[in-house]
């Protein structure tokens, strides 16, 4: 038998009864469609925190007050003691830093005239707007402090700017800061959120005022930026050395920013995977319908089986034959899923265009190769079962 004169058989077969191919292939349909749509999604969510992430900056290493410890009982928080604003001075010193931001965070009611609003209020070094990627929509970031003391001075977020000032200019002007007064000096821009958190909405001061506003002496992190000179590796070696001379002892904590991303892209990529192994239960269920429809087929051709053998067809072509079948039937699935995929994808971006997704185009090409081989697996048993049939048995089930 010539392979055209098998595919020619196979096609006439899947052809003749369309009705019952359509609802055998729509299980691998809806597995593929499931499969690719949940897998774009989950990849657009990791590559979106990601880039979320990364906006600020790679070269960052955050210290912490605080060590977590490995004891008979298991992990323990020791007393620590406090960052302090001079252990961020200390630091300030050392070779290949390029900014140094001490940060406080809390929340309190920002007024201006008759109108106020409650929102977050981080207490920062000078350098955190460069140290954090911010740009600025007008005026300038926070100056350095003069004679031991920051002026009152505060730099308000996109969204409170227009919540407190409207369309206004707010430079120059006074606002009041958990009670205390603070001249607006500039506006940074446009940043959106950041895994909930409303990164426009925020008022920056200088640390020393968060100090006493928040009364507490202890900084809640020192963020560091170093220059592409070296690594991160070697600059924490360099901070931890530091503040251990000053502490007495090792009670704090870094982390990078490199270490981070690639913490939560390990994390986030197991989140697809799992998404996308939850969308395979579909497959599963295709798999399970084209075994029942090739085993069905197999009973009800069983005299067409006999005539081939009898004519010259070895039990390798039957095989072939019938595994080709179920091939097209779950391959023809996938096509089919991959185009009710791209009829959900584009009304799920109509209905939500923020939503982050990532499909590539390799993947499209891997899926339909996944589909064929579910196939393959799927209509093994038939076939076998059908190469395995005696010819003149075969021919007396007429």
């Amino acid at each position: 038998m010539r392979w055209q004169d098998g595919l020619r058989l196979c096609l006439g077969t899947l052809t003749s009864r369309p009705l019952r191919s359509l609802l055998t292939l729509l299980g691998v349909a809806i597995g593929i469609a499931a499969v690719a749509l949940l897998t774009a999604m989950g990849e657009g969510l990791r590559l979106y925190v990601l880039d979320n992430f990364s906006q600020f900056g790679t070269r960052i290493i955050a210290i912490h007050p605080g060590k977590t410890q490995t004891g008979g009982l298991g992990g323990i928080l020791s007393s620590v003691r406090p960052l302090t604003v001079s252990d961020a001075e200390s630091l300030r010193r050392l070779p290949h830093v390029q900014a140094v931001v001490p940060i406080i965070q809390g929340s309190g009611d920002i007024q201006y005239g008759v109108r106020s609003r409650r929102t977050e209020v981080i207490g920062g070094g000078y350098q955190l707007a460069e140290a954090w990627g911010f740009r600025l929509a007008l005026g300038q970031f926070l100056p350095a402090a003069r004679d031991g003391r920051s002026p009152p001075q505060v730099v308000l977020g996109h969204k409170l700017r227009h919540e407190l000032f409207g369309s206004t200019n707010p430079l120059g002007e006074l606002v009041r800061v958990g009670g205390m007064r603070f001249r607006v000096v500039g506006v940074i821009e446009e940043k959106g959120q950041l895994l909930g958190f409303d990164l426009d909405d925020i008022a920056y001061i200088p640390v020393d005022w968060a100090q006493s506003l928040f009364n507490r002496e202890g900084l809640m992190e020192i963020n560091l930026m170093f220059t592409a000179g070296t690594s991160s590796q070697a600059l924490s070696a360099r901070i931890r050395q530091t503040l251990i001379e000053r502490h007495g002892r090792e009670d704090f904590s870094l982390t990078t920013q490199d270490d981070m991303l690639a913490s939560l892209d390990r994390i986030l990529g197991t989140l697809t995977i799992a998404i996308a192994a939850l969308g395979g239960i579909s497959l599963l269920v295709g798999a399970v319908g084209i075994l029942t429809i090739m085993t069905t087929t197999v009973g009800e051709r069983t005299a067409e089986i006999g005539l081939l053998r009898a004519i010259g067809a070895t039990p390798r072509q039957v095989l072939g034959l019938f595994l080709t079948e179920a091939a097209l039937l779950s391959l023809a699935g996938g096509v089919l899923g991959l185009l009710l995929m791209g009829l959900l994808l584009v009304a799920l971006l109509l209905a939500l265009p923020g939503l982050p997704l990532s499909l590539a185009p390799g993947f499209l090409l891997l899926s339909l190769l996944f589909s064929a081989l579910i196939g393959l697996l799927a209509g093994i048993a038939p076939a076998r079962r059908a190469a395995q049939l005696h010819p003149v048995d075969a021919l007396r089930s007429e």
